[in-house]
């Protein structure tokens, strides 16, 4: 400002701004926050963490992107990393908490160049052109998975089970998971396509672990609609309705005048009659099974318990559509159009008591192309955290067989990557070297903390790790946390897919770019949004209501 000139305002009053290393310390330390509260989850040993909501529920997981999405997360380059665990989740399954400590040490190592002025975008290409590299690195390392090794899925199920709360039962469920990986796996156009939305999950409370079972068709939490239905159905034909097995309403208002009681007495006849003729439509189509996406009328109830014809309704469209897959029936949505070859067929339809409440199921269906898993345990904490496992180990088995390529795990990757990207530095030279060499001892940071949680001492197993790839050439050298020695881990039959390990850097690397590109952050204040919509001042509607 010089001599009397007025200070132009171009930010509205209260907005916060922050510039150059300013601002880029701040988001890396945020970043680095989160990163630190998962952190100790890593691994076989890796600990759980309780969460707290507001409302009181409680939720105790060790999985990476459950703890950051429970987390309420306000700063805003926080919230980038938290993306990056629930794209690893969605696209692997597993690899969440490494993904994350992963862009936080990326970053932990960036701000040292940015201390000695190395310019982010110089950092930036570096990384990148690391994880490239990276990438390439490790497709020449994979090892092949064939479809029918179900001894290779297992190890890969099992390794994602690895230090979850299902761990005594581990084995046991990645049986389970190969099973019902492969029941749903489909070949198109000579390639395995695998959708594990097949595979559908019940939980119930009562049992253990050791109880969870594997169904080659579908359970509905559904029962009988009447208690005149026979409880079970052998060699079943199974109608799939989407409609109402109801009387419609008319869709506009309209008004019956009734003179005479015998003319009402015609009226709830023609009802009935309408109804019997639903009843009556799907007794002809040779159904013995009804399943109905919408309500069923008493009297359609009764007509049908009268045909000994099994019948559950409001299932769930999502329900329907496996039931659809798993027996081969058509989801028909105008009852009229029912016929015989609409229907699908399952061997058993049974409604059986599990814990308090009882279910249907449906089993014995030919080349089932839709599974269902009943989940059971001693509370609904142990049942949700073993669905998580669950979910990850099914994630991973379907990517495995989808790509084709899995690699060891247990830190080995990380150490190899570390020890053939410094070599790759020198060779491209020139600032960049710096950001490379960075990027090769981040990754470092995921046998550090596998040792660490396990109480090992990091730096001696960083010790024995590098001498036995650099000296021994052990390409598959990695740390067993129980023993705390160093083993090859292929023979130890801990192996990941390798798309969990090449979606967790590009992922990582990607959000730590995006955050060393940001040097100015300007925030504005809370609820300075200006009036909304409709002329309301910002100070909401008077008479001391605070909006």
């Amino acid at each position: 400002m010089q001599g009397n000139q007025q200070p132009i305002i171009v930010l509205r009053e209260g907005t916060e701004r922050s510039r150059g290393k300013g601002a880029q310390f701040n988001n890396i330390a945020a970043a680095k926050a989160v990163a630190d509260a998962v952190r100790s989850t890593l691994g076989p040993k890796g600990m759980d963490k309780m969460l707290v909501d507001s409302m009181g529920d409680v939720v105790i997981t060790n999985d990476g992107a459950t703890i950051l999405k429970e987390i309420d997360i306000e700063h805003p380059a926080a919230k980038m990393v938290v993306e990056v665990a629930k794209t690893q989740d969605n696209e692997c399954g597993d690899g969440t908490t490494s993904a994350v400590v992963l862009a936080g040490e990326l970053l932990k190592k960036a701000e040292a160049l940015i201390d000695q002025n190395v310019h982010p975008t110089v950092i930036a290409n570096g990384y990148r052109l690391a994880a490239e590299e990276s990438i390439n690195i490790l497709k020449k390392m994979g090892m092949k998975v064939e479809f029918k090794d179900d001894k290779m899925l297992r190890s890969i199920a099992t390794t994602a089970m690895t230090g979850k709360s299902v761990g005594p039962h581990k084995d046991y469920l990645a049986e389970i998971t190969v099973r019902a990986v492969k029941a749903v796996s489909e070949k198109k156009n000579g390639k395995w396509v695998v959708d594990i939305e097949d595979v559908k999950v019940e939980k119930k409370n009562g049992g253990s672990i050791q109880d969870t079972t594997l169904v080659e068709g579908i359970i509905l939490d559904k029962e009988r609609v009447h208690p005149r239905m026979p409880t079970i159905v052998k060699n079943a034909k199974i109608a799939l309705i989407d409609s109402a097995l109801e009387i419609k309403k008319t869709e506009v208002d309209a008004k019956i005048q009734i003179t005479d009681p015998s003319q009402l007495q015609k009226f709830l006849d023609e009802e009935e009659r309408t109804l019997k003729k639903k009843a009556d439509i799907i007794k002809k189509s040779g159904a013995t099974v009804v399943v109905c996406q919408k309500g069923i009328d008493d009297l359609v109830q009764h007509f049908l318990a009268k045909e000994n014809i099994f019948a559950v309704r409001r299932v769930k469209k999502s329900d329907m559509e496996k039931l659809a897959k798993a027996t081969g029936a058509k989801l028909v949505t105008n009852l009229e159009d029912l016929r015989s070859s609409d229907l699908g067929f399952a061997g058993t339809v049974e409604e059986k008591k599990i814990a308090d409440s009882d279910m249907t199921f449906v089993t014995g269906c030919k080349d089932a192309k839709s599974v269902s898993l009943l989940i059971r345990g001693g509370t609904e904490h142990v049942i949700d955290e073993a669905e998580r496992a669950l979910h990850d180990a099914l994630k991973v088995t379907a990517v495995a067989i989808e790509d084709g390529i899995c690699l060891p795990g247990g830190g080995s990757m990380e150490i190899e990557l570390s020890q053939a990207l410094t070599k790759y530095g020198s060779r491209v030279g020139g600032r960049e070297q710096l950001a490379i060499e960075a990027f090769s001892k981040a990754t470092e940071i995921i046998p550090w903390t596998l040792a660490e949680n396990a109480g090992l001492d990091a730096i001696d197993v960083l010790i024995q790790l590098r001498s036995e790839h650099e000296g021994k050439k052990h390409k598959s050298a990695g740390i067993n946390v129980t023993s705390g020695k160093v083993v090859d881990m292929a023979k130890e039959n801990v192996i990941e897919p390798l798309r969990v390990k090449t979606q967790a850097i590009n992922a990582a690397t990607e959000v730590a770019i995006m955050i060393l590109r940001i040097d100015d952050v300007i925030a504005a204040k809370k609820g300075a949004g200006g009036p909304p919509p409709g002329g309301m001042p910002p100070g909401g509607m008077g008479g001391g209501m605070d909006y």
